[in-house]
């Protein structure tokens, strides 16, 4: 699944393409998604010109003067720039295009994402309003996450994972910002202390923007704006590696289920 780094990827890959271009047509091939594509949205965007283009958790948020179009990539999504002469394959649902040279397309294997229209602010729409602060915000720190986990009994790994509490903190990067922290995934939230809570704040933001940089996790199913995957999975220390020795220690890694998501962690340098 694409999370944070490759939907940051992702927005920052195609923003320079789009922003400032007016969109001439769009395409929907397949208007099934998670929720259904607007019937109208050829009609509705026909025209408008992008303002910008942001990232609010896992969903980027196309602005134009007349609304906001929200895009969420779902279990296998992508968005890709490409030029009218490359023909759609099997999985391309939705062309968005500003020129012959500039299509923006929307590929989603499995149709779990999600392309949406709002014309009030897009942070009041229910998919966004109640979301936490972004992890590489100042908003987000080691003294927030201690506050609201004091009467928590869920593993920390599950805590953190919560949109509630914080964005983007998808499995992946969880396992990464725990391991480097050295706090076990099972710990309960409610009895991590500040001082170390501060400590995973950092390394959640160390993990995520190191992955950003390296262009997102290479997975099955991502791949960036340009149809090429990202590096990050070069890096990890402990996700996918349950069985192999820790890097730290040398500790066979051990894996559990939390939240019925595969954890993998050393017993010997997480406490």
């Amino acid at each position: 699944m694409p999370e944070l780094p490759e939907v940051e990827t992702t927005c920052r890959g195609i923003a320079p393409h789009i922003t400032g271009q007016a969109i001439q047509q769009v395409i929907v091939r397949h208007p099934q998604l998670r929720w259904p594509v607007p019937d109208n949205l050829n009609q509705i965007l026909s025209g408008l010109t992008i303002q910008s283009v942001a990232r609010r958790a896992k969903y980027l948020l196309l602005s134009t003067c007349n609304g906001t179009l929200i895009i969420h990539l779902g279990m296998s999504g992508s968005l890709r720039i490409v030029s009218t002469a490359q023909p759609p394959g099997k999985h391309d649902h939705i062309d968005f295009i500003f020129s012959e040279d500039t299509v923006l397309r929307y590929n989603d294997p499995r149709r779990f994402g999600s392309v949406l229209w709002t014309t009030a602010p897009a942070e009041t729409h229910p998919l966004l309003k109640d979301l936490g602060p972004e992890p590489l915000s100042p908003d987000f720190s080691g003294g927030l996450l201690y506050s609201l986990s004091r009467t928590r009994k869920v593993p920390v790994k599950t805590f953190i994972m919560d949109s509630h509490i914080v964005v983007g903190v998808g499995n992946i990067y969880a396992n990464e910002a725990l391991f480097m922290a050295g706090i076990s995934p099972a710990r309960q939230a409610g009895l991590v202390s500040l001082a170390r809570y501060q400590q995973l704040a950092e390394c959640i933001r160390v993990v995520l923007q190191h992955s950003i940089d390296q262009g997102g996790t290479t997975l099955r199913d991502f791949v960036n704006e340009a149809g090429k995957p990202g590096y990050f999975k070069q890096q990890l220390r402990v996700y996918g590696r349950a069985g192999q020795p820790c890097i730290n220690c040398q500790r066979p890694l051990t894996e559990i289920r939390l939240a019925n998501r595969s954890t993998v962690y050393c017993s010997e340098c997480q406490q």
